[in-house]
């Protein structure tokens, strides 16, 4: 397993070929204000990382766009439409699945952005997140006719959209949340062993190296010693030179 000394070795071999490792935060479900929103509002503050917040068009609340607001560079990304599980049993949970006809979730995924742009007009980011991480392949192509100029999903990028006009594809690689273990955090070595693994597959070429590592959080669900993690990965890298924390317009880099 991985320790902090571990993660100082990889971020120096980026330093020594003169490159510098950009990250980024995404936390996923929410809807409405409470306080383990307030931790990871307090958490971005105090550490001045940007977060991208995956909403839940149809069930967030007017105030959580009130509270949003003090974040700086904070942005809303589209979590799906109702975050509502439309696989048959035994398959996996997926709202986008390819269960559902093609036209009829590129109009969910339409009035899911209409939804959250016109709740959230200063924060909301044309960036589809599915729920469960889960989106029918099929499916992304037409996304921009839903007005969504962006995908986010776990996992390292594998498909081009050199075709797309303007259209960007960056996942998240570390999940703090052991859901198959008890919904509890991960724990300090296993996170840094995957968040590392990301780091040396962009650094030698095997993923692609221009999609900045993304750590994904869910504040319904996290325990202290999930936030305690961060906050110490936040501190270490800040501290670096070599790595970097990205805003959410930097990792989407979407026209204005």
């Amino acid at each position: 397993m991985a320790s902090w000394h571990d993660l100082d070795e990889e971020l120096a071999r980026w330093a020594g070929l003169g490159r510098r490792a950009d990250l980024w935060w995404r936390d996923d479900d929410a809807t409405v204000p409470g306080p383990r929103l307030q931790e990871l509002i307090e958490l971005s503050l105090k550490s001045k990382v940007p977060t991208a917040i995956a909403v839940i068009p149809e069930a967030a609340e007017d105030a959580l766009g009130q509270v949003l607001a003090e974040l700086p560079d904070t942005r809303m990304l589209v979590h799906g439409l109702r975050h509502e599980n439309r696989a048959p049993k035994p398959e996996k949970k997926a709202e986008f699945g390819p269960h559902r006809a093609l036209h009829e979730m590129l109009g969910d995924a339409a009035i899911a952005w209409e939804t959250l742009a016109d709740h959230f007009p200063g924060l909301a980011l044309p960036v589809f997140v599915p729920p469960w991480n889960r989106i029918d392949n099929d499916l992304v192509p037409h996304l921009p006719k839903a007005r969504l100029q962006g995908l986010s999903r776990f996992g390292p990028r594998t498909e081009s959209f050199s075709g797309f006009t303007n259209f960007v594809e960056c996942n998240c690689h570390l999940d703090l949340i052991d859901w198959r273990g008890g919904r509890g955090f991960v724990g300090r070595e296993l996170a840094l062993e995957i968040l590392i693994a990301h780091l040396r597959a962009r650094r030698d070429g095997t993923v692609d190296g221009s999609e900045s590592s993304g750590v994904l959080s869910h504040h319904a669900v996290m325990e202290q010693v999930g936030w305690d993690f961060l906050q110490e990965l936040f501190v270490r890298t800040q501290e670096s030179d070599i790595a970097h924390w990205l805003t959410i317009d930097e990792v989407f880099r979407l026209p204005q």
